[in-house]
């Protein structure tokens, strides 16, 4: 997906998001969601995890099957994007545990999407 960016409004929503992370999220190689603060598995976490309590968003490769997570680091973001930490893949599963986020395409993205 050279040259078109994905997000519209991620700089606005993640002020703090790193430089690299916010070019590979936009180029669509790397996946960012939110993490569902309601769901057992983050309750689950956050009480093994204190940290965990601080985490909003996760990104992630959505080109990794599942078979291969393990062998993937998730990164994990507060509120305004800074990074907070990593856990790799073999240490936890990202099923059940995203939500949408609030992050709306550009309309270049839209309309490439459309076409495939």
């Amino acid at each position: 997906m050279s040259g078109i960016a994905k997000y519209s409004n991620i700089k606005e929503e993640l002020p703090k998001l790193p430089e690299v992370l916010l070019n590979t999220i936009q180029s669509d190689v790397l996946e960012i969601k939110r993490v569902d603060k309601t769901c057992e598995k983050y309750l689950g976490a956050c009480s093994k995890t204190p940290e965990f309590k601080d985490v909003y968003y996760v990104v992630y490769s959505k080109y990794i099957g599942k078979d291969n997570h393990k062998y993937e680091k998730f990164i994990f973001l507060g509120k305004e994007g800074e990074e907070l930490f990593d856990v790799s893949g073999t240490e936890m599963e990202l099923y059940g545990l995203l939500s949408c986020t609030a992050l709306n395409y550009t309309q270049e993205y839209e309309a490439s999407m459309s076409k495939r």
